[in-house]
């Protein structure tokens, strides 16, 4: 659907064939709604420090053409305008402005890849990239992901861990079927095989990572838990996703189906569907609260969802996929927001010349892997 169809219903000039199709886009989905929402609590009526055809266009040209068949794209274009909508710096950016050339020193900094650092259960360890085919007894890689043999249940057990550098991100697949998706600077220390009957533990020693867990039925009753330094989670059978990176003061725990139980410090909360746990790491404080799922998950299905967020937050998120340093020149541009959807396979040039064209900055200068945010 056309971005100038939800001005046009938002200045009620719609014809009634494009009211059905504007009314056939909004009831497909609740996120549909949602950013309709967005775009309208933010629209203003006086447009005239603004071009929105010229935006659109601009925006649209952003978007990768050939992810428009997921799910997750057919909307990414109408989140992208709630840029546009949502920062008032923008309505002051008008084509008479003069544009400053990024200063790129001597450097491509490219998107981040399939690898990770496997250590086997004797101190060994393996590089695990594209085209860099291992195997041994227990296990199978063929670079992009490691399969591990589905166990009969160990006697011993015995632990591997999975290292995902900045620029890295991995999957895995555990003895029991689990399904794990690691984040850019993250490791999981797991068992090769599990007991029979026993707890079923892993540990998400730092970093972000996506759990699809194979249900206690398939494994004689066997609870799943994910320890973490500061919190344990017990699963029956569902999907959901930690962050809990070092340079945080807060663990997330989203969960996208099923239940889980978040245990710390004494403390014990549920969860339900489409909540997630703010674990405040330094109080112990616990906060509940309903979020946008697909956002908080998107970075395992190849993109970049910014929801509101400051751009310091944005930018670490960033960094740690492209391996590079940011520097702010002012703290003014630290607290800057907007939401927002970016393919992770692009260049970091288009990702800050997108950020540039919205005049959420000014500029930007990348020397030797460090960016400095003008």
């Amino acid at each position: 659907m056309e971005f100038n169809l939800i001005i046009k219903k938002l200045n009620d000039s719609l014809s009634k064939e494009e009211e059905a199709v504007f009314l056939k886009w909004y009831e497909a989905s609740h996120i549909h709604k949602e950013y309709f929402y967005k775009v309208k609590k933010n629209y203003q009526a006086d447009t005239n420090n603004v071009n929105l055809q010229k935006a659109w266009l601009r925006l649209q040209s952003k978007i990768d053409a050939r992810k428009k068949t997921n799910e997750y794209y057919k909307y990414a274009t109408v989140a992208s305008v709630v840029i546009i909508l949502g920062l008032t710096v923008f309505f002051n950016n008008t084509n008479e402005t003069e544009i400053e050339a990024p200063i790129i020193v001597d450097t491509v900094v490219v998107p981040g890849t399939d690898k990770a650092t496997l250590t086997l259960e004797d101190g060994s360890q393996v590089s695990l990239e594209d085209e860099i085919a291992f195997s041994n007894k227990n296990l199978k890689s063929n670079g992009k992901e490691i399969i591990y043999n589905l166990g009969n249940g160990e006697d011993e057990i015995k632990y591997n861990y999975l290292t995902i550098p900045r620029g890295g991100q991995y999957f895995i697949k555990l003895s029991d079927g689990t399904q794990v998706w690691l984040n850019s600077e993250s490791q999981l220390k797991f068992p090769v095989n599990f007991i029979k009957g026993q707890t079923r533990k892993v540990e998400l020693l730092y970093g972000e990572a996506y759990f699809d867990v194979t249900s206690s039925l398939e494994n004689n009753g066997a609870k799943f838990v994910v320890i973490h330094k500061s919190q344990d989670v017990q699963v029956l059978g569902t999907e959901f996703n930690i962050k809990a990176y070092n340079d945080e003061t807060n663990v997330y725990t989203t969960l996208v189906e099923g239940k889980v139980q978040v245990d710390s410090q004494g403390k014990k909360q549920f969860l339900t569907p489409s909540q997630q746990l703010n674990l405040d790491v330094m109080s112990g404080n616990m906060i509940i609260a309903r979020v946008d799922v697909e956002s908080e998950i998107s970075w395992k299905d190849g993109i970049f969802s910014f929801n509101g967020k400051p751009l310091k937050d944005i930018m670490k998120v960033i960094s740690r996929w492209y391996d590079v340093d940011v520097a702010f020149e002012s703290e003014e541009l630290k607290e800057l927001t907007f939401v927002g959807v970016l393919g992770k396979d692009q260049n970091l040039t288009k990702i800050l010349e997108t950020i540039k064209t919205l005049s959420i900055i000014k500029n930007y200068e990348i020397y030797d892997k460090k960016v400095t945010l003008k």
